[in-house]
């Protein structure tokens, strides 16, 4: 039986008559970009790639706390009403009872309220919020986990799961913006210095080492006797000293690609320094400050933990893992409150490790 022949099949009759076949790698995908690469390498790293997805997991969920754990109803229904309390928290007038305060979903009255016919609440699987105490429970703060408190409550009464989870909100995304202000600072610092050398170098190197040299945590000790202590004023006094290791890193490499013919290359065309370090010589430089990002959000939850041990941090109004280990240490029979926080520390910190190390054999060129 005869077959017809490919009409896209092409071939070649060289000089001898003979045929040629087509040639397959006219087709064949481009290679691989040395990001997709390193993501492959990534993704070979199996306990980086699912601590990865697990931290990723842990921040999605403390993200959105208020879902998880709430004393107010997410929705509610009362006599035909609706409320999102857990946004807007009605006041018990406005469900049937007698004060103009804002609702307290915990008082046997309004729950008796929500217990008539038609009335109806969803709650959040953990029902207490950071700074709600439940005085309707007969346990004297800090109680023992039970039926109410899964984890017990802390010394003033607030229920641990809560404050863990709101804790932990408090400080991955301290973390996260301490490490992107931190390594924008770096990264511009080290720019700098690398790739304009000679007195611009000598000049930030000294001031470097002069600004290193101030007691940090002198200042932040004053600072927090002449201003109230909060987060935004703790991201500023940590930003301006956590830059100066990472833009060792990064001045070194900016030292080491200026002279590469790429760079010579494009001084040639005519590009400006900004134009250069912005497209050819930065993007070669991000190895240090990608590999090195895990550790620095670690060294800023560690960070924000020892200062709230140590009074300097948030106010005890914030959730803070580091008030929490203060409390515990004040009230040592209290296992339920040390044990929890000391673990979320520990896996979070080998999360993240676990991360930097994937990152370190990914952008390592060795390694195919």
């Amino acid at each position: 039986m005869a077959t017809r022949a490919n009409p896209f099949e092409v071939t070649v009759a060289p000089a001898g008559g003979d045929t040629v076949a087509p040639d397959d790698s006219a087709f064949a995908p481009p290679p691989a970009g040395p990001w997709r690469r390193a993501w492959g390498r990534f993704e070979r790293h199996r306990l980086g790639y699912v601590s990865l997805w697990v931290l990723a997991a842990m921040l999605l969920l403390s993200t959105f706390a208020e879902g998880l754990s709430n004393e107010r109803p997410l929705v509610a229904c009362v006599d035909g009403r609706w409320y999102v309390p857990v946004l807007s928290n009605p006041s018990e007038k406005a469900l049937g009872g007698d004060f103009g305060t804002p609702a307290d979903w915990k008082d046997p009255l309004v729950r008796s309220l929500l217990a008539r016919p038609g009335n109806w609440a969803i709650f959040a699987p953990n029902e207490h919020g950071a700074n709600s105490r439940d005085d309707f429970n007969g346990g004297l703060p800090p109680a023992p986990p039970d039926a109410v408190n899964w984890l017990g409550t802390a010394p003033k009464g607030r229920d641990m799961i809560a404050r863990l989870l709101y804790g932990f909100r408090v400080s991955i995304w301290f973390a996260l913006a301490l490490t992107l202000v931190g390594t924008a600072l770096g990264v511009a610092a080290g720019a700098l210095q690398g790739y304009f050398g000679g007195r611009t170098d000598l000049f930030l190197q000294r001031a470097t080492e002069i600004w290193g040299a101030l007691p940090e945590l002198l200042l932040l000790i004053l600072f927090a006797s002449i201003f109230e202590p909060s987060l935004l004023l703790l991201l500023v006094l940590l930003s301006l000293f956590g830059w100066m290791g990472l833009s060792d890193y990064v001045r070194a490499e900016f030292l080491r690609n200026r002279s590469l013919e790429f760079v010579k290359a494009a001084r040639a065309l005519g590009l400006s320094n900004g134009q250069i370090i912005w497209r050819h010589v930065l993007p070669n430089s991000m190895t240090p400050v990608i590999t090195f990002l895990p550790f620095r959000m670690s060294a800023g939850i560690l960070g924000l933990t020892a200062l709230d041990f140590l009074g300097l941090g948030v106010p005890g109004s914030v959730a803070s893992l580091g008030e929490l280990l203060k409390l515990g240490k004040e009230n040592l029979y209290a296992w339920w409150v040390v044990v929890p926080t000391f673990l979320l520390l520990v896996v979070t910190m080998l999360l993240l490790t676990f991360v930097g190390d994937a990152l370190r054999d990914a952008f390592d060129t060795r390694k195919s």
